[in-house]
């Protein structure tokens, strides 16, 4: 079974015309950006090749991203579940690993991705998320593609020295002073990284 690092960018968002907040299956995938351990490789697919992607996730028991279970996970599971055999495969079943989520139960705050990546890695995002519709609107996919795999990158990143480390700096709020925080609910097994 592989692990897969993913995240998605959408055509839209909920504050669009006709959406309405946490309206899941309102939201149009326009890429989903993926990390797979086993095969060694990024790959970004577009809407039109959403039966790839499930066949990836298909094959996955673990799932890694930053912030999934409040969006990718339910706009991904969305589209899976228009599929004949309804619902494979079935997100919520994988054992998931959601970064921003254990940074909020262990710290009491959520935090961009950006500010953690810049305090364990050196660098961020070059793009705020809220670009990424406007990205697809103006036909910029292969830019679009390769701000997807860059949030990949850093969350497979961030998730690799997790393991490695046993720990992420996480900025505090309002102060940004770093604090050295651990998930004990993140059951992390022992993997060979290279």
């Amino acid at each position: 079974m592989d692990t897969l690092v993913f995240d998605i960018e959408t055509q839209n968002f909920f504050t669009d015309p006709g959406v309405g907040w946490d309206n899941f299956e309102a939201l149009k995938i326009s890429v989903v950006g993926i990390y797979s351990y086993n095969q060694d490789n990024y790959i970004c697919l577009e809407e039109s090749e959403m039966r790839a992607v499930a066949d990836l996730f298909e094959g996955a028991n673990r799932i890694v991203g930053f912030s999934i279970n409040r969006y990718d996970v339910p706009v991904l599971q969305a589209y899976f579940n228009r599929f004949k055999e309804g619902g494979k495969p079935d997100l919520w079943k994988k054992d998931r690993v959601d970064l921003l989520k254990e940074i909020e139960m262990a710290t009491g705050s959520r935090i961009s991705l950006n500010k953690v990546a810049e305090a364990n890695l050196g660098g961020g995002k070059d793009k705020k998320g809220s670009e990424a519709p406007e990205l697809y609107r103006a036909g910029k996919i292969d830019e679009l593609k390769e701000y997807c795999l860059k949030d990949v990158r850093l969350t497979k990143d961030l998730y690799d020295l997790y393991r490695r480390q046993g720990f992420l700096m996480v900025p505090e709020r309002g102060t940004g002073k770093l604090r050295k925080v651990t998930f004990p609910e993140l059951q992390v097994p022992t993997v060979r990284l290279f």
